[in-house]
């Protein structure tokens, strides 16, 4: 996988016969007591390589566009205006920026049902952000979202309940734990596999180093520990990339072991 260009809120990698285009919707900060250990605690002490920007965690916020010249798919889709904060629902710039006209869009892959994930899919003028709109993947878990905003959605929507093929090079992975509908999307090109997913790593500089480490807003903590070392351990394969909603913008990367966890490598600088 190789960058080929740039913007403020985009970058696209060539990836084989397909182009995979991360799209940056903004930041969110989070206070650090929303980490947890394996016993369901708020961490003790925050190892000093974690940044912080004052007493928050700093998480980016990013969605991605795959291509191959014909069909796309657009995984996630920014929070709109939904939370209310100026950092966040920059897809739509992204996209312009990136040049991909929404009106193009045709299939949605929702990794779960959060608003930072799902709320792009109104525009913040209440319009439906993608005209032509024909399916949202989710899990089956997560379809319960589909209501008051966004319910003029709902009769587009195609539950995930097992591994599915949403088209010939990507394939729909439940993984629940964050959320019982929790998926991942699997592209693949003859470069290798990318896995896009969506909150199975919030904090980057801490979860591959110490990967028991969960998310107070896991639904279901173990589960989520379960899927993510899972997950993990199948990235150290060879010719395997994740593309990650909470990892530094653009969210591209290599993921390698590193003693008794796992080193993350990024692919392209972070855009800031």
């Amino acid at each position: 996988m190789r960058l080929i260009s740039s913007g403020r809120h985009h970058a696209t990698f060539d990836f084989g016969d397909l182009q995979v285009i991360s799209l940056r919707d903004g930041y969110i900060d989070m206070p650090p007591t929303r980490l947890r250990d394996e016993d369901g605690c708020a961490l003790d002490e925050l190892p000093a390589a974690v940044p912080l920007a004052g007493d928050n965690l700093r998480l980016s916020v990013n969605a991605f566009y795959v291509t191959d010249g014909t069909r796309s798919v657009l995984i996630d889709t920014g929070a709109s205006n939904v939370w209310h904060d100026p950092t966040m629902g920059l897809i739509y710039d992204a996209l312009d920026e990136a040049g991909i006209d929404r009106a193009d869009v045709t299939d949605v892959a929702i990794t779960h049902r959060h608003e930072d994930h799902v709320s792009g899919l109104i525009a913040p003028d209440g319009a439906e952000a993608f005209p032509g709109l024909e399916r949202v993947w989710i899990g089956a878990g997560d379809t319960s979202v589909f209501t008051g905003r966004l319910a003029p959605i709902r009769d587009r929507v195609v539950p995930v309940s097992e591994q599915v093929a949403i088209n010939d090079w990507t394939t729909a992975i439940p993984t629940p734990g964050h959320t019982p509908g929790h998926t991942v999307y699997e592209v693949r090109s003859d470069a290798g596999h990318l896995l896009a997913w969506g909150d199975t790593v919030h904090v980057p500089t801490l979860q591959f180093e110490q990967p028991n480490v969960s998310w107070e807003l896991d639904g279901d903590q173990s589960q989520a520990r379960a899927a993510r070392a899972a997950l993990l351990e199948r990235l150290t394969q060879p010719d395997h990339f994740v593309a990650g909603a909470h990892l530094d913008s653009p969210g591209i990367a290599r993921v390698t072991p590193s003693g008794d966890g796992y080193a993350l490598e990024y692919l392209a600088p972070q855009i800031g």
